[in-house]
């Protein structure tokens, strides 16, 4: 993990395309790092999001992950603009280690019932007693 307080930035040049119906979004470095969005917003929004997921599995993966082309390099064809799309890979790392998961659990009905009926939080004591019995906080 990155150390505390060092920025990882990363900027990607990103293709968008308009059809009739959504604005697509192509990162020329990545490829397979495609995504859309209807509105000129939710594609930026979209086009961070894939940025970030992209990168963050080849990491993960340990699979090589190219030099952003400088944007005044990218071909383009007509009637496509590009972007510069800027990450923070700190931040991506540190929401992908605290990030939540569903888990199913398996309890005798009778505790079901006893615990609904205390109003306990399963996910909270779950969490408590994993943290305890693993020994970290």
């Amino acid at each position: 993990m990155a150390n505390k307080g060092k920025k990882d930035i990363r900027t990607y040049p990103a293709i968008f395309t308009r059809d009739e119906e959504s604005i697509s979004v192509e990162f020329p470095d990545l490829p397979g790092c495609v995504t859309f969005g209807k509105t000129e917003e939710e594609a930026v929004a979209r086009a961070k999001e894939a940025l970030e997921g992209f990168l963050y599995y080849s990491e993960q993966d340990n699979d090589p992950i190219p030099s952003p082309t400088p944007f005044d390099q990218v071909h383009l064809q007509p009637g496509q603009v590009i972007s510069l799309i800027t990450i923070r890979m700190d931040i991506v790392r540190e929401e992908e280690a605290n990030r939540s998961v569903t888990k199913s659990v398996t309890v005798p009905a009778y505790l079901n019932r006893l615990a609904v009926e205390a109003n306990l939080n399963f996910s909270g004591i779950l969490q408590e007693g994993l943290k305890e019995r693993l020994g970290v906080s």
